[in-house]
């Protein structure tokens, strides 16, 4: 059973950093995308950041590229996500996510290519 857990989430003024992490297991195979997704209230969930662990190709959304960074340590089987230079509008529940098996290799933003979640965690950053 694949299981996903984040931490690392928390209470950041703005201009702050905050390293989120994402510690997976039960994978049948070790080169499963891992996506971050964040939902604010009254939001719909959002792809922030995805890594291909085949080859390590990283994607971003438009609005935190060049302060967000993602990365794996497959070692650990743990994904990063390191937020930089955080605003008030980053105020959200992040997820990391992996897709379903058939598209295990293949980096999406839509939450429905998605077939494990884990519980999120709370980041509020305040102005």
């Amino acid at each position: 059973e694949v299981q996903l857990v984040e931490s690392g989430g928390g209470l950041v003024q703005a201009g702050g950093s905050l390293r989120l992490s994402c510690a997976t297991s039960g994978f049948t195979f070790d080169d499963y995308t891992i996506a971050w997704f964040r939902q604010a209230p009254g939001k719909e969930r959002e792809g922030v950041s995805c890594i291909r662990r085949s080859d390590g190709r990283t994607y971003y959304a438009d609005s935190v590229k060049d302060r967000f960074t993602i990365s794996s340590d497959n070692a650990k089987n743990t994904v990063y996500l390191q937020m930089n230079s955080l605003k008030p509008e980053d105020t959200a529940v992040y997820y990391c996510a992996a897709p379903h098996r058939w598209r295990r290799l293949l980096c999406s933003f839509s939450p429905a290519d998605f077939g494990s979640w884990g519980q999120g965690t709370q980041v509020t950053v305040s102005s």
